[in-house]
């Protein structure tokens, strides 16, 4: 093996632990990716007043955001894969970055759907890319960690953006020079993410020992996948069920999260509980997220570290995700405040889990070159799922009343689980089918 001074030319000191502090990069991206998205909801209710706007107006512009994120994750996943992490994401961060400041210039609710459609178009590439990097750089026993870290930025990014958000609207004393000033984070981000991203092969920073485990853990992975051909296409990849079980494992997951964050509040006052009471816990199923995308994350390498196949230790937190996000059920008999927000939390908690492994799965199963494709296939397929759930959640909950909807959000996750447990199987057996 070459060493890291004849692969850089360069004898400069290593960083210590460099893959984690790519995972660090990786959370702050996705810290940002939410602030950005977050500033026209915590606006919204000035903006409503400002336009005039009510809900189903608000709505349209809602939907044009996830209408281009769930399209663009399978087109960025393709691009990440073509043109390499460092400069995908680089490309698709200025893209979203310019958007958000943009907004600052809409002047009625087109202009508005218009902007927030490209933000959606450029944000949707954080997730392919995040997870393509976590393949590039991390052996597979560490992976459900690296994928938790970046991944609870999501709910860091929502729980930061109210407060930041809020304080700069008063500050500027406007909202168009919040999104200016939320929209340049993700240019501060870019001049570390160009000084620090290089694949392993080519950092002039990594020290011989932890390149020598990532390209040992990568030659086993490719070897093992020699009947494979370059860049498989999106034909090829969907011929596997293992892509399916991964589209399906977002797909009836996903809609579960963004009813939580995006209800969560209506369904309280629903429940008689008026808002001021209902921040009392608003933040208990938030907080539980961010504990079960670490909790999942770490189940899964513990038991890779004890000798568990991954795939097995992948489908054992699948399995406990999908039992526990039924726990939405017995939410409908009862009121309480702070037993809804410890059912919600539970099934949250549950929720982060199954994700960390719906995201990790592309990089156990698929070489480098596809895995920001598939990653970009389930998040379509994710998105596609939100918008038929929420449009389903506002029929429902108007005509009838929540109760369906918690049903069926605590039975789709198990669906989901089965289709994992059914399609994502060996990787030698879905050589097979590949290869003939």
């Amino acid at each position: 093996m070459a060493t890291v001074e004849q692969k850089t030319g360069t004898s400069r000191r290593p960083i210590k632990h460099l893959r984690w502090w790519i995972g660090g990069l990786l959370f702050a991206s996705t810290v940002i990716n939410y602030i950005d998205r977050q500033t026209l909801s915590v606006l919204g209710p000035y903006l409503k007043i400002g336009y005039h706007w009510n809900n189903e107006q608000f709505a349209v512009i809602i939907i044009a955001f996830r209408v281009a994120y769930s399209i663009g994750q399978t087109v960025s996943g393709r691009l990440i894969d073509r043109v390499g992490t460092r400069k995908g994401l680089t490309i698709t961060v200025i893209w979203y970055s310019i958007a958000a400041m943009l907004t600052s210039l809409a002047v009625g609710l087109r202009s508005f759907a218009v902007f927030r459609f490209l933000l959606g178009a450029g944000e949707s590439a954080n997730w392919p890319a995040a997870t393509k990097a976590v393949s590039e750089w991390f052996p597979k026993r560490e992976r459900g960690w690296a994928v938790a870290l970046f991944d609870s930025g999501s709910s860091i990014g929502g729980a930061i953006a109210p407060l930041l958000v809020i304080g700069l609207y008063k500050y500027f004393g406007g909202w168009r020079p919040t999104f200016i000033a939320t929209g340049t984070l993700g240019f501060l981000w870019l001049a570390a993410w160009r000084w620090l991203y290089f694949p392993p092969e080519k950092h002039p920073r990594i020290s011989e020992d932890e390149l020598r485990m990532i390209l040992e853990d990568r030659q086993e992975q490719d070897s093992a996948e020699a009947h494979i051909g370059p860049h498989p296409t999106w034909k090829d990849l969907l011929k596997l069920p293992q892509t399916w079980g991964i589209i399906a494992a977002r797909t009836m997951t996903d809609p579960i999260w963004f009813f939580i964050t995006d209800w969560f509040a209506i369904y309280l006052v629903a429940k008689g509980i008026n808002p001021e009471q209902g921040l009392l816990a608003f933040w208990i199923p938030f907080v539980a997220a961010d504990l079960g995308n670490f909790f999942g994350g770490g189940l899964s390498s513990w038991l890779i570290r004890r000798g568990w196949p991954v795939l097995r230790a992948r489908k054992a937190v699948v399995i406990f995700g999908g039992l526990g996000m039924a726990l939405l059920i017995p939410t409908v008999f009862t009121s309480n405040l702070f037993a809804l927000a410890g059912l919600f939390a539970l099934s949250t908690f549950a929720y982060a889990s199954f994700s960390t492994m719906a995201l990790v799965l592309p990089s156990d199963l698929y070489r480098s070159e596809s895995v920001a494709t598939v990653s970009g296939m389930s998040g379509t397929g994710a998105g596609l799922g939100t918008i038929i759930s929420t449009y389903l959640i506002g029929y429902v909950s108007d005509r009838y009343s929540f109760e369906p909807i918690l049903i069926a959000a605590s039975l789709v996750p198990l669906v989901g689980m089965v289709l994992v447990l059914l399609l994502i199987r060996d990787t030698r057996t879905a050589r097979v089918e590949f290869g003939a």
